[in-house]
């Protein structure tokens, strides 16, 4: 079997394994030790901007940032103070809220440098001198309910006062449910500190008030990482001891299992932190992966293992013959496995790339451990009891032809024996229907998917105080503040402008682009709802009788905006009064600007997305669509087209990959293309089944797909291995498929159970991205499972009839 260095190579491995066991226990635990070491230097990664590194959207919303920020914009921390109740405009309401100002700026250690609000609009528009707070409290006080009402009326006509109710507000019987007051703290204020303070002062105040800000966003957004894992390892960790007691039924082949679980991890994370690999939410996801290969790789080992054990061979002798096997197959497993995994590296998202590097290097180091340390300390273990005459528990393989699961496992090859071609068209016809129904899945990317959900589950809140979760609002907050006021930012998107603003065709082509804007661009007398510079042009030329002059001797089209000598007229402009409003859309030098639209709240990313980019596509100059709705829909269309680049990739790798690999071992490439044929059915199977179940397309379940090709080729290899030695030695693919399942099936049937403990447990994790990718992939090992008994037997038949 294989060429002559092939041959060196495993019976170096097997002499060290059985001869030399303590020398490699030895060195492993070694390297344990100084991957151990590189675990405190691992950085915690808590941002989700890095998803927008690179993308142009987001490069054009920094350069708007930076390029447009007014000047005399603070950057001083603020937090919302949002007031809920039956009527928020009512003269009680706007005293309380007054009174909790007061309260607040009056804290040292809140470090509020001030408040605004709507109540010290009303309080100030009754009695004009009342510039603090005291003294607009004593106004309030000292007004009639009567008179409060009639202000509010009066006040409801500006739009700087209603901008911050909710939108029930009503100025006929004056009331809203809502308002939102600011408080903007010293400087040097940490936002995080400041904000949970404030939350409980808050709640321990008169009437209702939310507090709400970037502080307390960040935080918890930082919980969700230590959170989720604290519930998912103790539950992995209760998992995995059921099913590996009932696939080793030997606490020695338990221990060991498990020792060898913990290592992979710690060779993994110790390498990327002394690779510099910051640990994002993505790797939360990566344990569990390795967990499912190396579970499988275990079971596989010590099943093989004991199958020579129970004919009556030596110790040194069945590991010889089970490592000679099944080193080769977990070779390949690794090699399908790295590709499945690290064909996530093209994508052009660092997060997704850098998920895809650590996971494959965790797979190699897999492939040493439960290839090399385990069968090795699995020598030394059984020596040493058989030495000291300790007790023997199970030593039978899973999967005995006498045993129920022996029985039925082979159903695959019985059934195929009668029709293999049959069913494999019925597999591939079911396949081609799941795979178009797959192009109806649909991809997503927001901030909330990786927060929890507003409701936490209440198998997580009833945690006992160790695994308990932190307290978490801001999905809530996010969700009543999206439901209940304008959006502001999220309802708008900006067009970048790069180019010579001053030459006289760039205004006019503002002014047309926004006559007929497309569907989801909200309208105001037919046209674009838009803030651009032509604002400040007839804002100050409504103040200036000379300016407004200047403008209209330049307006050749009557249009209301200059198209001759547009660099004077903005020149003119930066040198008035008005220089400060017009810095807020062009810059000094008049090389580039932004125009903001207001879109409709209800339109999708995509829709939104596609008309900004047609809106923009009428300027003259260079232009980016960007803001947050721009940039997460192309973070989403990276995610789409990233997935289906790392899907085609592990597809045609994999497939050169088993074809060489099955060349050089067997002379039969095409059993290469054989041990696809599941792993393709899979792939269409569980993309079908996303949209069924409602599950997106987003940065983690989008390398599920190429995932599912590494941890699904695992099932195949593993029975097409074993059934090519059988086959090669009775010559009759019927025979060596029952003898196959009966023995690598029963395997197969343990890993799977144990891989379904660990990749179920990230379905337990309290943001949505992670409990997506964890039903992801149980509905992936179930589907491997299921192809590799029932699909892939009727191939390997056909594969007989045809090739073999």
């Amino acid at each position: 079997m294989g060429d002559g260095l092939l041959q060196r190579t495993l019976g170096a491995l097997t002499y060290w394994i059985t001869d030399r066991p303590k020398a490699v226990i030895v060195a492993f635990l070694l390297v344990t030790a100084l991957f151990a070491s590189g675990l405190g230097s691992i950085e915690m990664d808590e941002d989700i901007d890095t998803f927008a590194d690179g993308i142009p959207a987001q490069e054009a919303n920094d350069a708007v940032n930076e390029e447009f920020e007014p000047p005399f914009e603070s950057d001083a921390p603020t937090t919302q103070l949002i007031q809920r109740g039956e009527n928020v405009l009512t003269r009680d309401a706007l005293l309380r809220l007054l009174e909790f100002q007061q309260h607040i700026e009056q804290q040292d250690e809140l470090r509020v440098a001030e408040t605004a609000s709507t109540a010290q609009g009303v309080a100030q528009a009754i009695d004009p001198t009342a510039t603090t707070l005291d003294e607009q409290i004593r106004a309030l006080e000292r007004t009639d309910d009567g008179t409060v009402r009639e202000t509010v009326r009066d006040l409801a006509a500006e739009p700087s006062f209603a901008a911050s109710l909710s939108d029930d507000f009503s100025s006929e019987d004056p009331s809203a449910s809502a308002t939102i007051a600011t408080a903007t703290h010293e400087s040097d204020t940490d936002p995080q500190d400041v904000q949970f303070q404030l939350q409980d002062v808050a709640d321990s105040a008169d009437g209702e008030i939310v507090v709400f800000g970037g502080g307390i966003f960040d935080a918890e957004f930082e919980n969700v990482i230590e959170d989720s894992l604290g519930i998912i390892i103790p539950v992995v960790i209760v998992l995995l001891l059921v099913f590996l007691v009932v696939a080793y039924r030997d606490p020695f082949d338990l221990v060991l299992g498990l020792v060898a679980l913990v290592m992979t991890v710690i060779w993994t994370f110790g390498f990327t932190g002394f690779a510099g690999i910051p640990f994002s939410i993505m790797m939360i996801a990566i344990p569990p992966l390795l967990l499912a290969v190396g579970i499988d790789f275990g079971i596989h080992a010590v099943n093989r293992y004991r199958e020579e054990r129970v004919t009556g061979a030596s110790i040194k002798t069945s590991m010889e013959d089970a490592a000679e096997q099944l080193l080769i197959a977990f070779f390949i497993v690794t090699g399908t496995t790295v590709i499945g995994f690290g064909a996530n590296v093209t994508s052009d998202l660092d997060p997704i790339r850098e998920f895809g590097f650590v996971a494959s290097i965790g797979i190699l180091f897999t492939f040493l451990i439960f290839g090399i340390f385990l069968p090795a300390v699995k020598v030394w273990l059984d020596r040493l009891r058989r030495r000291h005459d300790l007790p023997l528990f199970s030593t039978s393989p899973l999967g005995s032809e006498d045993s129920t699961l022996g029985r039925l496992l082979p159903a695959g090859a019985h059934l195929g024996k009668r029709a293999p071609i049959a069913m494999l068209l019925v597999a591939l016809l079911v396949t081609g229907g799941a795979g178009a129904y797959a192009t109806t899945v649909d991809t997503t990317f927001e901030e909330e998917d990786f927060l929890p959900p507003e409701e936490i589950p209440g198998y997580i809140e009833a945690a006992p105080e160790p695994l308990a979760p932190s307290e978490y609002t801001a999905t809530q907050t996010i969700t009543y503040l999206n439901d209940n006021f304008e959006s502001g930012e999220d309802d708008q998107v900006t067009v970048y402008v790069e180019g010579p603003i001053y030459e006289d065709h760039v205004l006019e082509s503002v002014y047309r682009a926004g006559e007929d804007p497309p569907s989801t661009i909200v309208t105001e007398d037919a046209a674009a709802d838009s803030e651009s510079i032509i604002d400040v042009l007839h804002d100050h030329a409504d103040q200036d009788d000379d300016f407004a002059h200047l403008i209209a001797a330049n307006d050749m089209s009557n249009t209301g905006v200059p198209d001759r000598n547009v660099g004077h007229i903005l020149d003119q402009l930066l040198q008035s009064d008005s220089r400060e409003e017009a810095l807020e859309y062009i810059t000094e030098d008049q090389r580039s600007m932004r125009v903001i639209y207001t879109v409709e709240a209800g339109a999708t990313q995509e829709e939104v997305t596609a008309d900004a980019e047609e809106l923009a596509a009428d300027f003259r100059l260079e232009t980016t669509p960007t803001g947050d709705i721009v940039v997460f829909q192309e973070i989403s269309d990276l995610i789409f087209e990233s997935s289906m680049l790392s899907l085609a990739l592990a597809l045609g790798l994999t497939a050169a990959f088993l074809m060489l690999i099955y060349h050089v071992l067997e002379g039969r490439a095409s059993l290469g293309i054989a041990n696809l044929v599941p792993i393709a059915v899979t792939v269409a199977f569980l993309g079908g089944t996303m949209p069924l179940l409602d599950i997106p397309l987003n940065a983690l379940t989008g390398t599920a797909l190429s995932i599912t090709i590494g941890i699904g080729v695992a099932y195949s290899v593993h029975v097409t291995h074993r059934f090519i030695d059988e086959f090669n030695e009775c010559g009759d693919g019927y025979t060596a498929l029952v003898t196959t399942m009966q023995g690598t099936g029963g395997a197969l049937t343990g890993s799977m159970l144990t891989t379904l403990g660990g990749a179920g447990s990230l379905v337990l994790a309290i943001t949505p991205i992670l409990g997506q990718f964890g039903l992801v992939m149980v509905i992936s090992v179930i589907y491997s499972y299921l192809m590799a008994v029932i699909v892939l037997p009727p191939t390997l038949l056909v594969w007989e009839r045809v090739c073999g």
